[in-house]
């Protein structure tokens, strides 16, 4: 059954519906209105039933851009749930969108995909030259392994203008990963929504971690496939638990969201988080690590007060309409394990944000982990 949502229809309008209903997306359209929209964006549970599914969203939203992405877990108008399909719909009173597809990840002609690009926020400008409030909004598959090439390399094409976006999921199974651009539902993509507005936006980037002093080296790898052989000259699981004081079997997806990694890049620490331990003991990484990298062992602070505190940061002048968020599944996995889910849910659906957790979130030319990414959209100043 759909949701009703309290969100400012005037400027965004949300809906959430079951992914196992078989008329999910037609009662996802009804909830958010005719429109016409600029874009409708889908963050789709691994449960909802894939097959056919893109020919079906052309039936359910008509001519309206839709593109989408299946997910670690979503943010529903209600704060964090599973098992379902969320609708975010941009007016096109108050929106415009350009989108790009990203056809084949593991080919990436960066002159192509840097002038694509470029071409694409020039037509864009062309069309709304009044409208100078931008942003892009990427989603790619979350087990491509090349989301750091193409976050550099979009970054290059959009020049000042804010990007962000989120690795897309397959729950906690790490199979298989959906995008879904132009009636297409496929792995190896990506999809790119370059977007102005006549609303003010700020794109913002959190995360709840405090470097420690605990550093250690990175001495064999595999940057490839995101793999590390060895840590400070030792099997990399191995010490890994050694630093934490703790057996290596006893090593789990919480252990890494409780003790992430850190690395410094351009004078501020950026997360290095570990997906899993592979059976001979080598860590596979959530995003680019090579050898001679410097890690620092991370402690987290309390995740509520935390999110309460930033989000109400950007309410400080103004509150935002909506928020449009990336949040890493090790956020969301955290807060299960420390029993603050019910809490963070409820100051996800108080600050009005919406969106989907990540295999990973980019921030401008910048793949990184467990951190909450997005964009602040508030209301237009002229009403």
């Amino acid at each position: 059954m759909s949701v009703p949502t309290n969100a400012a229809p005037e400027v965004l309008r949300r809906a959430h519906a079951s992914a196992r209903d078989p008329e999910a997306l037609e009662r996802l359209a009804e909830e958010l209105g005719p429109g016409p929209f600029a874009l409708v964006i889908l963050f789709l549970s691994p449960d909802a039933a894939l097959p056919g599914l893109a020919e079906r969203v052309g039936a359910a939203f008509g001519d309206n851009p839709v593109v989408g992405c299946t997910t670690a877990g979503e943010i529903s108008p209600d704060g964090y749930s599973e098992g379902g399909i969320v609708a975010l719909g941009l007016p096109a009173s108050h929106f415009a969108a350009e989108t790009m597809l990203v056809p084949d990840l593991q080919s990436i002609d960066g002159h192509a995909l840097i002038g694509d690009t470029i071409r694409t926020r020039q037509r864009l400008a062309r069309a709304c030259p009044d409208w100078e409030n931008e942003f892009a909004f990427l989603m790619v598959d979350g087990l491509s392994v090349r989301e750091d090439e193409l976050a550099a390399t979009l970054a290059s094409g959009l020049g000042p203008v804010p990007l962000f976006g989120g690795s897309a999921g397959d729950g906690t199974r790490f199979a298989a990963t959906y995008v879904l651009h132009d009636g297409k539902l496929g792995q190896n993509i990506a999809s790119l929504s370059v977007i102005r507005t006549r609303c003010p936006i700020r794109v913002f980037s959190l995360d709840h971690l405090r470097p420690s002093e605990e550093r250690m080296v990175v001495t064999e790898a595999d940057p490839a496939r995101r793999l590390v052989r060895q840590i400070n000259a030792e099997p990399a699981a191995q010490e890994y638990a050694r630093l934490l004081g703790k057996d290596p079997g006893q090593l789990t997806t919480f252990t890494f969201a409780a003790h992430p990694l850190v690395v410094r890049i351009g004078g501020r620490h950026h997360v290095r988080a570990i997906q899993r331990v592979a059976p001979n003991g080598d860590l596979v990484f959530f995003s680019a690590i090579d050898e001679g990298m410097v890690l620092t062992l991370a402690e987290a602070q309390n995740m509520v007060n935390h999110l309460e505190g930033e989000l109400s940061r950007l309410a400080a002048d103004r509150e935002p309409a909506a928020i449009l968020a990336c949040d890493c599944v090790l956020r969301r996995i955290e807060a299960e394990e420390k029993q603050m889910f019910g809490q963070i849910s409820d100051i996800l659906r108080r600050h009005h944000v919406t969106g989907f957790s990540t295999y990973g979130e980019q921030l401008g030319s910048v793949h990184v982990n467990q951190t909450m990414t997005g964009v602040a959209i508030y209301p237009p100043k002229d009403g």
